[in-house]
C-alpha cells in the first residue's frame, strides 16, 4: 500500500512572500512630508541675498535714529509753544508762538519725509523677502514633481520585480528603504511648501500695511506743507500789524473785535427771531417734518482740519477765541447743507469783506459757513441735506475772505440755541 506523501513546504518562499506583503503595506502606508534640497537631481536652488537685506536693515536703523533725533527737537518746540500759550494774549506773544510753530512744522515735515524714506526701505526689504519665499516655493514644487515621478516609476516596477532583479536581500532592503525615503521626503517637502505659502501670505500682508502707511505719510506730508503755508501767511499778517503804531494797532484790533462781536450777536439774536417766526407760521410744519438734526460734513475733511474749536494754536486768538473748526478745502469747493434746514441769513457783498451763510435746523441747532466765495441759495428759503448752498473761499484777498484768513478753507460753526459748540461733537467721526 502506497502512503501519500505530504507536499514539501517551501519555507523560504513563504518567508519572502510575507516580507514582500509587509513591505508593500508599509510602503503604501508612509504618508508624504518635506524635501531635502539634494534629494532630487536637477532641482532649482534658491539664491539668497543676505547682503542686500543686511544693507537695507542698516539704512532702516539709520533712518530710525535720525527720526528719534528730530522727534526730540519737535518735542522741544512743542514745549516752548505750550509755555507761550500760557502767557497773556497779545500780538508779540502770538508772533512768538507762530515762529515756534513754523519751526516745529518744518521739523514735522523733515520727520515725515524721513519716515517715508524708512517705510520705503522696509517695503524694499519685504520685496526681497517675498522674492526669496517665491523662489523657495518654485524650488519645492519642482522637487515635489520629481518625487512624484520617482514614486510612479517605482509603483510600476512593483516589489516582486524589485526582489527578482536584485541579487541579494540586502539590495532588496536597500531598494525598499530608498522607496520609503522618497515618500518621507515628499511629505517633508509638501509641509515645507505649506510653510512657505503661509510665510508668503504673512509677508504680503506686511507689505500691504507698509504700503498703506506710506500713502498715509504722504497725505500727512501734504497736510503739513499746507499748514506751513497757512502759518507763514498768518505770520506775515501779524508782522504787518506789528509795524503799526500802538494807536493804529489798538484801533485795528478794536475794529476786528467789534466786528466779531457784532457777528456773534446778530447770529444769536437772529436764531431766536427766526425760530419764533417759524413757530407762528404754517411753514413750521414743514420745518418739523425735517425730523431730528443729524449733521454731515459740509465739505470733505480728507485734507484735514487747520484750526479746532477754541484752538490754542489759532493765530488770531489774541483778538477772539475760535468758535468753529476750519476744514481745509480748495478755493471754490462746493459747500453742502449738512442737514435739512432754513436759510436764516446770507452775508455776502461780493467784495473782500467777511461773508457767511447761516442755516437753522431742528433740535435747537444752527450752522454757519464762513469765508464763502459764492452763494447759491436765497434767504428765507428751505434747503435739503446735501444741497449745494455755495462755494468755499478763504484765499487771502479773495471775495468773502475777510481780513483774518491764512489760506483756502471753510470756517464751520455749529450753535446750540445760539451758543457756539464744538462741531466735532455733532459730526460723523473722522
Amino acid at each position: 500500500m502506497t502512503q501519500n506523501k505530504k507536499p514539501k513546504i517551501n519555507r523560504a518562499k513563504i518567508l519572502v512572500t510575507s516580507l514582500i506583503l509587509s513591505f508593500i503595506i508599509a510602503g503604501f502606508s508612509v504618508l508624504p512630508k518635506i524635501i531635502s534640497a539634494a534629494a532630487i537631481d536637477g532641482s532649482a536652488t534658491v539664491e539668497n541675498k543676505p547682503d542686500d537685506i543686511a544693507e537695507l536693515n542698516n539704512k532702516i536703523e539709520d533712518r530710525r535714529k535720525q527720526i528719534d533725533i528730530l522727534q526730540k527737537e519737535v518735542d522741544a518746540y512743542a514745549d516752548q509753544i505750550k509755555s507761550k500759550q500760557q502767557e497773556a494774549k497779545g500780538l508779540q506773544n502770538q508772533i512768538a508762538i507762530l515762529e515756534n510753530e513754523v519751526a516745529k512744522v518744518n521739523l514735522d515735515i523733515e520727520t515725515t519725509e524721513m519716515k517715508i524714506e524708512q517705510t520705503n526701505l522696509e517695503i524694499q526689504k519685504l520685496n526681497l523677502q517675498i522674492k526669496e519665499i517665491e523662489d523657495k516655493i518654485a524650488d519645492n514644487k519642482q522637487k515635489i514633481a520629481g518625487y512624484i515621478r520617482l514614486i510612479n516609476r517605482n509603483d510600476q516596477v512593483g516589489y516582486l520585480k524589485i526582489l527578482l532583479v536584485n541579487d541579494s536581500f540586502s539590495d532588496f532592503f536597500d531598494q525598499i528603504k530608498y522607496t520609503q525615503e522618497i515618500h518621507t521626503n515628499l511629505k517633508n517637502t509638501v509641509d515645507k511648501l505649506k510653510g512657505n505659502q503661509k510665510d508668503l501670505q504673512t509677508e504680503k500682508a506686511s507689505w500691504e500695511i507698509k504700503a498703506k502707511l506710506e500713502e498715509d505719510l504722504k497725505t500727512q506730508l501734504q497736510e503739513q506743507k499746507s499748514e506751513l503755508t497757512e502759518k507763514n501767511n498768518a505770520k506775515q499778517i501779524l508782522f504787518s500789524q506789528a509795524k503799526l503804531t500802538e494807536r493804529q494797532y489798538q484801533k485795528y484790533t478794536y475794529q476786528l473785535q467789534l466786528e466779531q462781536q457784532q457777528i456773534n450777536a446778530d447770529i444769536a439774536t437772529l436764531e431766536k427771531t427766526v425760530r419764533k417766526k417759524l413757530e407762528e407760521q404754517e411753514q413750521n410744519q414743514r420745518f418739523q417734518d425735517f425730523g431730528p438734526a443729524r449733521l454731515g460734513w459740509p465739505v470733505s475733511p480728507g485734507r484735514g482740519i487747520s484750526a479746532y474749536f477754541h484752538d490754542p494754536d489759532y493765530p488770531f486768538r489774541y483778538i477772539f477765541e475760535h468758535p468753529a473748526i476750519d476744514i481745509r478745502a480748495g478755493q471754490g469747493t462746493p459747500i453742502k447743507a449738512p442737514e435739512n434746514g432754513y436759510v436764516a441769513r446770507i452775508q455776502f457783498k461780493g467784495d473782500k469783506s467777511y461773508a457767511y451763510i447761516m442755516l437753522i435746523h431742528n433740535d435747537g441747532l444752527s450752522t454757519v459757513f464762513g469765508h464763502v466765495s459764492a452763494v447759491y441759495v436765497k434767504g428765507d428759503a428751505y434747503v435739503t441735506k446735501g444741497q449745494v448752498i455755495g462755494l468755499s473761499g478763504g484765499l487771502p484777498g479773495s471775495p468773502g475772505a475777510g481780513p483774518l484768513t491764512t489760506g483756502p478753507h471753510l470756517h464751520f460753526e455749529v450753535r446750540l440755541n445760539g451758543i457756539p459748540v464744538n462741531p466735532l461733537e455733532y459730526l460723523p467721526a473722522l
